[in-house]
């Protein structure tokens, strides 16, 4: 039987294991199979630049990072293993969690399985990812390949409102593409968008294809009117997708509490979920700020959680 099976492998799972692990918890982590479309370690794998966590001054890529992580939590005595939990039985005690071909009984669960940007599902925006195509401006907005050059956003909500005006600091044009012809933002929101100088919306257009080439990553977008079906290009260096983010959550439905949004309601200040025992940190909880540091800060307050849950277990 596990004390503490860790569920993910991204920063709040890298770092709920290297403070569990520091408590002597000698924490399990299922970091997920290899797949096509998935690759263990969460969306820092796809992350070519990274220039905002602390403690690398000249920048670091996602996958030296997560090395880097992982590397410090199996230091104290974490284990990692690629494997895919496919059912949990949080019903009674101890608790249960299966993968493909095994059972395993826990005391405690954290779970960190984190969040998947939503994006329109071209071929293109897949081939030039992280090359141009982004789904956070507060990650990507400020490198050096976005100053002072033309980007586009695509979304009509608050979300997409934000990322356009933060990506305006540093761009020297923003296109913002909505299918309508007046965003889903809340009406402040809208206006700022719509009166600032360096912003320019694209109205009743959606994106037909991501426009480049492998050596210089995005050069354009093809838009078409939604109203007279029309064919435009415009010329950028950036496509940010500002259209959602969906918590990978579908593994407990009917288990945990959620909110509609599909993300895990947690206790307030706290990591506990409504499950003695299960905890969950970073994305899979966190719909407003979806960074690399807070999710790995949310990780160490899952281990501090577990921790001391776990002491008064006994």
């Amino acid at each position: 039987m596990e004390k503490l099976l860790i569920i993910g492998g991204g920063p709040a799972a890298c770092t709920a294991a290297l403070y569990s692990a520091r408590a002597d918890l000698s924490p399990l982590c299922f970091e997920g199979e290899f797949t096509s479309e998935v690759l263990p370690g969460g969306q820092l794998m796809t992350t070519t630049e990274i220039e905002n966590f602390p403690g690398y001054p000249e920048g670091i890529s996602g996958p030296e990072l997560m090395a880097d992580l992982k590397k410090q939590a199996e230091r104290f005595g974490a284990r990692f293993t690629y494997k895919t939990v496919t059912q949990v039985d949080f019903s009674g005690v101890p608790l249960k969690v299966m993968t493909h071909d095994e059972s395993f009984e826990v005391s405690a669960v954290i779970i960190a399985t984190g969040a998947t940007a939503r994006y329109l599902g071209l071929e293109s925006e897949k081939r030039f990812l992280n090359k141009g195509v982004s789904a956070c401006a507060t990650c990507d907005g400020a490198l050096p390949r976005f100053r002072g050059q033309t980007v586009v956003v695509v979304g009509g909500g608050d979300t997409a409102m934000e990322e356009a005006l933060f990506l305006a600091n540093f761009a020297g044009q923003v296109h913002v593409i909505h299918r309508r012809d007046k965003f889903r933002a809340s009406k402040v929101m809208g206006e700022r968008v719509v009166d600032h100088p360096k912003i320019k919306v694209e109205w009743n257009s959606v994106v037909d294809e991501v426009l480049g080439d492998d050596s210089d990553g995005v050069t354009g977008v093809r838009l078409r009117d939604t109203v007279s079906d029309a064919v435009r290009e415009v010329a950028c260096v950036g496509y940010f997708a500002a259209i959602g983010h969906k918590p990978n959550t579908d593994l407990f439905d009917g288990v945990l509490d959620k909110e509609p949004s599909g993300y895990l309601v947690t206790k307030s200040d706290s990591t506990y979920t409504n499950v003695a025992g299960v905890f969950a940190c970073g994305d899979v909880q966190d719909k407003t700020y979806r960074q690399a540091i807070t999710a790995a800060g949310s990780g160490c307050m899952a281990a501090i959680d577990v921790t001391r849950w776990l002491e008064g277990q006994e």
